[in-house]
Parts: structure tokens; sequence; C-alpha cells
């Protein structure tokens, strides 16, 4: 499952990341699609992707919200676009329970059209720093 262009990624993940949808995210990777996550796992593969997500969102981002921030977009011809999405993370959890305060993120996504419609091919969640 993909999203019909491109400017729908940052909703589309804002949502099924507050849902806790682990399918629905990876749905909208490709099948041999690359993620870097929050956590620095590297995962290689949609299987691997929905893997990784799924620890980590019943782990540290359990109770993580995603408020959206700046976004750019920049097509790429008609077969690619690379998207800048900035967030701001609350409600994430230390080891211990504690709370690890706010935190500012950038989700950078190459995406490509495919069957499905446009999917992730490659992306990197990463802190603000």
């Amino acid at each position: 499952m993909g999203f019909e262009a491109p400017d729908q990624f940052s909703r589309a993940f804002s949502l099924a990341w507050g849902s806790r949808d682990v399918a629905g995210l990876a749905a909208m990777f490709a099948e041999d699609a690359d993620l870097l996550t929050l956590t620095g796992a590297w995962a290689e593969g949609r299987q691997a992707i929905a893997d990784v997500l799924a620890g980590e969102l019943a782990g540290a981002f359990a109770r993580a919200r995603l408020v959206t921030g700046r976004t750019k977009l920049r097509r790429v011809g008609a077969e690619g676009a690379v998207l800048m999405q900035r967030f701001v993370l609350s409600g994430i959890r230390h080891a211990d329970g504690s709370d690890a305060g706010r935190v500012g993120a950038v989700l950078s996504a190459v995406m490509a059209p495919r069957e499905a419609g446009w999917q992730v091919v490659s992306a990197s969640f990463t802190v603000e720093g």
C-alpha cells in the first residue's frame, strides 16, 4: 500500500505512528526499502522495518506523540521525490520509565512511484541536534 502523491506521506506517517499501526507504517515502504530509525536501528526490507518499528513503538515510543513541524518536499523529475519533515516528539520513556522530555526530529524520505502508489525507498528518522 502506498499513497497517491508524495505530499500525502507526512500526514499518513503521523496518523499511523499515532495509532501504533505498524502494518500501515511498513506498507508505506517499498519491499526493498531501507530505514534508519530514531534509536539508530537500520532495517533493510519491509519486514525488517515492520519488526524494528513494532519493537520501538512497544518500547520507548509506546506513548510518544508526533507533532508535525516544517515540511519541505522536492520533486526529482517524474520518478522521485525527497521529503524533509520536522517533528517534535513527546511522551518518550527511558528504560527506567522516566520521561525523556521533548525531542526534535527530522524524517528524511526518498520516495518513488510503484505499482501500489508512491512508496518510500529509503528513509532516515533522526534526532535534531
